[in-house]
């Protein structure tokens, strides 16, 4: 028997139960409150904390600790507030959720796609011959960071297992169910409302969906070495109706993505 083996395990576990003297959390975030409303009337044994003006609530969903935030709109707020969350309550896993434009032809408002890999689909480089998507760089050594950043295998495995028992809310007067899908979800700090943008999109990244936050908490993750998983549902197809889809469908499609996370906490050991 290999003690030494043992021994590290042990102390592994036992530094991950006893971060800030509490059980393993997990951070649940979204970008504004209808993102996380589902969530917070959801949680149990609530508490709040505000650091530097932003509030986070801590609590219990489906007999989880977790800790919940709206980082605001946009890469930027995306970013310092999931590095406030990481390096207040270090936890073992982010799980982003929120509301997303559809890119692939198969989606409509209400369905959900469960981010395989995130990208920033405006970080590069502007040529004569037109812009040319880059990989982000490491703040400290300022090697590349991987283009496309990959989910969490874990945490995505959970999300394609549990969706198909998930009751989701119905769309549109035929009452649709959502469809749910894995794919390529990309992220830049603009509201999409063009078809031929959105073509662009799918043809230079391969996207199925676009928002404004999800790779931006992605590369911090990744820098933190901490689990991450984007989860979106389609308030619109980013075309040129998109701005007016938003209003009729926010509601529809934050709740579906919010329940679809509540689902996956269910199941996280």
């Amino acid at each position: 028997m290999n003690y030494r083996k043992i021994l590290i395990a042990l102390f592994l576990s036992f530094s991950i139960y006893s971060v800030n003297g509490q059980k393993p959390i997990t951070a649940v975030i979204g970008a504004f409150s209808n993102e996380v409303k589902l969530l917070e009337d959801s949680l149990k044994n609530k508490k709040t904390v505000v650091i530097k003006g932003i509030r986070f609530m801590t609590g219990k969903l489906r007999d989880k600790k977790v800790v919940i935030a709206l980082t605001g709109v946009g890469k930027v707020n995306a970013a310092m507030t999931t590095t406030l969350i990481l390096s207040q309550w270090k936890p073992q896993r982010v799980i982003f959720t929120g509301i997303a434009g559809g890119l692939n032809p198969s989606l409509q408002p209400g369905d959900l796609v469960i981010a395989t890999s995130t990208i920033q689909h405006d970080y590069g480089v502007e040529l004569s011959s037109g812009f040319e998507g880059q990989p982000t760089h490491n703040p400290i050594d300022y090697s590349l960071n991987p283009h496309y950043f990959k989910a969490d295998s874990s945490l995505l495995s959970i999300a394609k297992a549990v969706h198909s028992g998930v009751s989701f809310q119905s769309v549109g007067k035929n009452e649709r169910k959502p469809n749910v899908i894995s794919g390529i979800i990309a992220t830049g700090d603009v509201f999409v409302n063009s078809q031929e943008r959105s073509n662009e999109l799918i043809k230079n990244f391969r996207a199925d969906a676009i928002e404004m936050e999800g790779a931006a908490v992605a590369q911090v993750c990744y820098h933190f070495q901490t689990p991450c998983l984007v989860i979106r549902s389609i308030s619109d197809n980013a075309n040129a109706d998109a701005h007016k889809d938003i209003r009729n469908f926010e509601g529809v499609a934050a709740y579906n993505s919010a329940n679809l996370v509540l689902r996956i906490l269910q199941e996280i050991k």
